[in-house]
C-alpha cells in the first residue's frame, strides 16, 4: 500500500509559511453521518431518520441507521486521528440521543458516550471541539411545529446545557449551530433536507428561531461557564460574484449574498437584519418575526466564527430570453456557471472565492476570529486492491483551500485553523452513501478504514507546520 503523501513543493513549502503559529489542523465529522446505534441507548428518532424513510427522499432509500459505527468504533477512530498527527476534532452531538425526545433531563447512556469521547481525545492530545447542532432534531420537536416555531429555540437552549453541564469541564470550544441556512432552507423551504418541507414564509421564520436558538445557549453557555470558553457558531458561506456589471446582474448578486451570508451575519455581529433582505422577503411574501430583545439576545458576544466553505457562484439577474422579472412579478435571479472543474457533488472548484470570502468577512465583521471548520470534496475515489486511495484531486483541492486561506491571512483575516471535511466516508444526507468526502475511506461492508492519500498530505502539512 502506498504510504507516502503526495511530495511537497514549492507551493507547500509557500503555504506552510503564511499560516501563523498555533494555527489548527483537524477533521470534522457529525453525528447522524457516522454514528449509527440510532435505537441504541435510548436514542430517539431525529428528522433525519424520519425522512430517510420517505421514498424518494434520499438516494437508494439509505439510511444513517448503521452508518460508519462510530459509537462502537469510537476508541479506533480517535486513535486513527491521533496517528494522523490533528490536533483537533470537531464532531457534533446527537440531539436524541442525549435528551430523547427533545424534553426532559439528560439520558445518562447517551451523555456517557461523548464523555468517553472527549477523554479518549484529551488522552490523544487532541482537542475537543463540540458542535451542539447538526440537523437531527429530535423528531416529537418538529412534530410540535420545528424551527418555524418559536418554541425551538427555547428547548434548544435546554438541550445545550444539559451537554455543556456535563462537558464543559473539559471542552474548551463550543458552536451553537452548523450551518443554519441549511436548516432552514434545505429543510423548510426546498424539501432537500429533513423535514423537507417547501414552505418559504416558515423557512423564514426558521432562520430566526435557530438564530434566536444559538443566542439563548451562548447567553446560558457564558453565565455557567467555569473559566475562559470559546462560543460560537458555524456558517456556510460563500461568494456571489455578478456576472456582469449590469443593473440586473449586480442584484441578483445582492439578493443571494443577503440570503446567504448577511442574513445570518448582521444579527449575529450587529444586532440587525439588513433592511434590503428584510424587502426582498417581504416581496416574497415572509418575514422575520422578531420580538423585542430578540437581536440582543441573537448578536450576545461570540468568539470565534466557524466557515464552512465548498464553492462560490456567480449569478445574472436575466433570464435566458433576456427578462429581468418571472411570471411570479419578481426579479430573475439564476446561476451561470464559472468554467471551473467540479467534484462529485458537480460544485464548481472556486478557491479564490474563498480568499475573497474570508477577507470580506474580516472587513466587514472586525474583530472577528475564524476557523475553516469544514472545507473538503467528494470526489469518485477508486480503492486500489488495499484498499488505499490515491485522491490526487482531492489532495489538490486542499491545497488550493489552504493556499486561499494563506492569502486571506496575508491580507489581514485572523484564521486560526483548518478542519478538513471529513474524517471518515460516510452517510451524505440525501445523497446517501454515493458520495465519499473523506480523507479516510471507509469500506461499508467490512466498516476497514483506510487513510486516502489526502490523508497522508494533510498530516505531512501539519508536521511541518510544527517543526518551522
Amino acid at each position: 500500500m502506498n504510504t507516502t503523501a503526495a511530495p511537497s513543493t514549492s507551493t507547500e513549502a509557500a503555504l506552510i509559511a503564511g499560516l501563523p503559529a498555533g494555527f489548527r489542523w483537524g477533521v470534522a465529522t457529525s453525528a447522524y453521518q457516522i454514528e449509527g446505534a440510532v435505537d441504541a441507548d435510548g436514542r430517539t428518532p431525529s428528522i433525519w431518520d424520519t425522512f430517510c424513510r420517505v421514498p424518494g427522499a434520499v438516494h437508494n432509500g439509505e439510511n444513517g441507521d448503521v452508518a460508519c459505527e462510530h459509537y462502537t468504533r469510537m476508541p479506533d477512530d480517535v486513535a486513527l486521528i491521533k496517528d494522523l498527527g490533528l490536533d483537533t476534532y470537531r464532531f457534533s452531538v446527537s440531539w436524541p440521543r442525549v435528551q430523547p425526545r427533545g424534553t426532559g433531563g439528560v439520558n445518562p447512556a447517551g451523555i456517557a458516550f461523548y464523555d468517553r469521547l472527549v477523554d479518549e481525545l484529551l488522552a490523544s492530545g487532541i482537542d475537543p471541539w463540540v458542535t451542539l447542532y447538526h440537523w437531527d432534531l429530535p423528531q416529537e420537536l418538529e412534530d410540535a411545529g420545528g424551527w418555524p416555531a418559536r418554541d425551538t429555540a427555547y428547548r434548544f437552549a435546554d438541550y445545550s446545557m444539559l451537554v455543556f453541564d456535563a462537558l464543559s469541564d473539559r471542552v474548551d470550544t463550543w458552536t451553537t449551530l452548523n450551518e443554519p441556512w441549511c436548516s432552514a432552507m434545505l429543510g423548510y423551504a426546498y424539501g432537500a433536507h429533513a423535514p423537507g418541507k417547501q414552505d418559504f414564509p416558515a423557512a423564514v421564520a426558521a432562520v430566526h428561531h435557530l438564530l434566536l436558538g444559538h443566542g439563548l445557549a451562548t447567553e446560558r453557555m457564558r453565565e455557567a461557564a467555569p473559566r475562559k470558553l470559546d462560543i460560537g457558531i458555524t456558517l456556510n458561506a460563500a461568494t456571489a460574484y455578478p456576472a456582469s456589471d449590469a443593473e440586473p446582474d449586480l442584484e441578483a448578486a445582492r439578493r443571494a449574498d443577503g440570503m446567504g451570508a448577511r442574513l445570518y451575519l448582521d444579527p449575529l455581529v450587529h444586532g440587525r437584519y439588513p433592511a434590503d433582505v428584510i424587502a426582498d422577503l417581504a416581496a416574497q411574501g415572509a418575514e422575520l418575526p422578531v420580538q423585542d430583545g430578540d437581536l440582543a439576545t441573537i448578536s450576545a458576544p461570540i468568539d470565534v466564527l466557524g466557515i464552512n466553505y465548498y464553492f462560490s457562484q456567480q449569478f445574472t439577474g436575466y433570464a435566458e430570453d433576456g427578462r429581468t422579472v418571472g411570471e411570479d412579478g419578481l426579479p430573475i435571479s439564476r446561476t451561470l456557471p464559472l468554467n471551473r472543474p467540479r467534484t462529485a457533488m458537480d460544485w464548481e472548484i472556486v478557491p479564490e472565492g474563498f480568499t475573497d470570502l474570508l477577507v470580506r468577512i474580516s472587513r466587514d465583521y472586525p474583530g472577528l476570529p475564524m476557523v475553516v471548520t469544514e472545507n473538503g470534496a467528494a470526489f469518485d475515489d477508486e480503492p486500489d486492491e488495499n484498499g488505499f486511495v490515491a485522491d490526487d484531486g482531492r489532495t489538490a483541492y486542499f491545497t488550493a483551500h489552504l493556499a486561499a486561506v494563506a492569502s486571506a491571512i496575508e491580507q489581514g483575516a485572523d484564521i486560526r485553523g483548518y478542519l478538513a471535511w471529513s474524517l471518515l466516508d460516510n452517510f451524505e444526507w440525501a445523497y446517501g452513501y454515493e458520495k465519499r468526502f473523506g480523507i479516510v475511506r471507509v469500506d461499508y461492508g467490512t466498516q476497514a478504514r483506510t487513510p486516502k492519500q489526502s490523508a497522508l498530505y494533510l498530516k505531512d502539512l501539519a508536521e511541518q507546520h510544527r517543526r518551522r
